[in-house]
């Protein structure tokens, strides 16, 4: 049965939908030898020789739900052409192909889900579904209730108005704060921009919750298969069948 080459690398745990879109018009993707760089080609499972980076891409019968405690200094990535240290380092345990749900910056630490459930994937970072992701943040001063309404209405930033968030003070004082942010959109640097368009600067930011995952329990550098309740907790949250 002939589906889009989009996603087919998603049911084959390649990327996302949206990040094998992405691959595909960067030149990425062979099919039967031939680079496609356009949408709309359906490839046969059964026939059809797929290769992502010169690599044949085959269907994964099983699928793998890993969360890693990332620590700083970690490129959210698979691979580097510069050498820098990658997640892909701290997971050489598992076997299957998994990639990134989303990212989290070099100098960002905390909860990272990779998988090869392509489908998942796409829905967990869609901003339709609107998955919460909170952050634990360290912050130059002290934040007053302005700022703080400021952020939980939203920041007007370069790429557009940032939707509402939640936001609570943990701890108040100088020269840094603590207080953890709740926002259920994934722009790039998201967070550090809107604590910078508020002249807050990010000290240091960690993200302690993705959906009903959190770091409970993790100690930094490791890593954990979901249990099957949260993959099913995770699955019910974005409207998949469990």
């Amino acid at each position: 049965m002939a589906v889009r080459l989009q996603k087919y690398l998603a049911m084959a745990g390649a990327a996302s939908r949206r990040a094998a879109e992405k691959m595909i018009m960067e030149g990425r993707v062979k099919v039967n030898g031939q680079t496609v760089t356009k949408m709309g080609v359906t490839v046969d499972p059964a026939v059809d020789l797929v290769e992502l980076d010169n690599r044949p891409v085959k269907l994964s019968a099983k699928k793998e739900y890993i969360l890693l405690y990332k620590p700083v200094g970690y490129l959210t990535t698979l691979k580097d052409p510069y050498g820098r240290p990658t997640v892909k380092d701290l997971i050489k345990d598992v076997e299957s192909r998994v990639f990134p749900v989303g990212r989290l910056d070099l100098d960002t630490s905390g909860l990272l889900l990779l998988t090869n459930d392509g489908e998942l994937a796409n829905r967990l970072t869609h901003p339709a579904y609107g998955v919460e992701k909170e952050y634990l943040v360290r912050v130059h001063d002290l934040p007053g209730s302005e700022v703080l309404q400021k952020l939980e209405k939203g920041i007007m930033l370069d790429d557009g108005c940032t939707a509402p968030a939640k936001v609570r003070l943990i701890k108040g004082g100088r020269p840094t704060s603590v207080l953890t942010l709740t926002i259920r959109e994934g722009r790039n640097r998201q967070v550090r921009r809107m604590l910078e368009a508020v002249q807050h600067p990010v000290v240091s930011l960690k993200r302690i919750r993705f959906g009903p995952l959190t770091l409970t329990g993790m100690k930094s550098g490791h890593w954990r298969r979901l249990t099957a309740a949260e993959v099913k907790a995770l699955k019910r949250l974005v409207g998949l069948n469990t």
